[in-house]
């Protein structure tokens, strides 16, 4: 019989390794904490699991999303039973092949540092002052322009990449944390000087990309006091 991955927070991992042993599954179990998708992705890769279970508290978070998407999205795994179980047995959802599973709205669910570990807890709407948030799907204040590949700016001083900008705002690419609603200066370098201004992260989802590249945090940031017509032309110079 082949192993089984099981991936939940430490303290439901004994009651979801009993009740997986209730259920008839005597092979051998691969456990992992909620704090080590990477490390169960690896294991994934490498041993071909026939099935994988992950906690429903996890796989409600974004790296729980980001952890299923992978595995639907990769033909070489793609086959293996997806189960998303409560530790007490209560719950048990099936993951189709075909399943994209949509990450939590980032008005919903956010993944929060607490300590050295992430949980997922539920985020107060903003008071009414909060800058308004971007669409990024629908309709959009202003025209949105892809740029070239390794144009970057800085948010508080750490490097992200560029996807696509708009004199209101950027969709970027971080290795660094960056959650819903967060306060952010922005560093946009230009040929004589750097232009500074603040910004709000109007969305953010957690990635879990190929073996060979780091975890990442793709996010779409909203300026708040930019130079428009400055951005313009930043925009027209970087254009892919």
């Amino acid at each position: 019989m082949s192993a089984a991955v099981v991936i939940a927070a430490s303290n439901l991992m004994p009651g979801l390794c009993a009740r997986l042993a209730q259920e008839g599954e005597t092979g051998e179990l691969l456990t992992f904490a909620d704090t080590e998708p990477i490390q169960a992705l690896q294991a994934i890769l490498e041993r071909r699991p026939g099935l994988i279970v992950l906690e429903r508290l996890f796989a409600a978070t974004p790296r729980g999303a980001a952890l299923i998407n992978r595995i639907r999205t990769d033909p070489q795994i793609s086959g293996a039973d997806v189960r998303v179980m409560s530790h007490t047995g209560d719950y048990v959802r099936q993951v189709s092949r075909s399943t994209i599973v949509e990450e939590p709205a980032p008005m919903e669910v956010a993944s929060v540092l607490v300590g050295e570990d992430y949980a997922a807890v539920p985020v107060v709407a903003p008071p009414s002052d909060t800058p308004r948030v971007l669409d990024w799907h629908g309709t959009r204040r202003a025209p949105r322009h892809r740029l070239r590949p390794g144009v970057e700016i800085q948010l508080d001083g750490n490097p992200v990449s560029i996807v696509d900008m708009s004199v209101v705002g950027a969709q970027v690419v971080s290795v660094t944390i960056l959650r819903p609603n967060q306060r952010v200066r922005v560093s946009v370098p230009s040929d004589d000087f750097v232009m500074r201004f603040r910004g709000t992260v109007a969305w953010a989802r957690f990635e879990l990309p190929r073996p060979s590249e780091l975890p990442r945090y793709r996010a779409g940031v909203e300026f708040n006091d930019a130079d428009s017509a400055a951005m313009d032309i930043y925009c027209t110079r970087h254009k892919a």
